[in-house]
């Protein structure tokens, strides 16, 4: 799996390996049991502080993504994904809220957001780049 890190963007380093790890999961990608680079290694391939990737591999392992083995290291977690929860669907409820209210002050279209998001979904379960 490639990593894609944007220097430049206001979303932190952090929250862009977590991001992107989590689309390589729904992407088939990365496979349950797929062992994941150590903190060390990862953070040495990618030129980040390994507080950085720490902190991501932290937020993956509370989230039930991955899971740290002692004698296999970071894994997707083996077990499967973690379930849709009401937390989950609140979460994702206060994200896509704003998003949705800009979409609409700008004059797209319920049928035009709609067809941006399948097109989106595709794209994750796919493999396929963001751009």
């Amino acid at each position: 799996m490639i990593i894609q890190l944007d220097m430049q963007s206001e979303l932190p380093i952090y929250s862009q390996l977590v991001y992107q790890i989590i689309e390589g999961i729904a992407s088939g990608e990365l496979q349950l049991g797929e062992a994941l680079p150590s903190v060390r290694n990862l953070a040495a391939d990618i030129g980040v502080n390994l507080h950085t990737v720490n902190k991501a591999y932290t937020i993956l392992k509370q989230d039930g993504y991955i899971l740290v083995h002692r004698q296999k290291g970071v894994v997707v977690n083996p077990d499967g994904m973690p379930n849709l929860t009401d937390d989950f669907l609140k979460k994702q409820q206060r994200e896509l809220r704003p998003i949705i209210a800009e979409a609409i002050c700008r004059g797209m279209t319920k049928e035009e957001l709609s067809a941006v998001l399948d097109q989106m979904y595709d794209d994750v379960k796919m493999g396929h780049n963001k751009e």
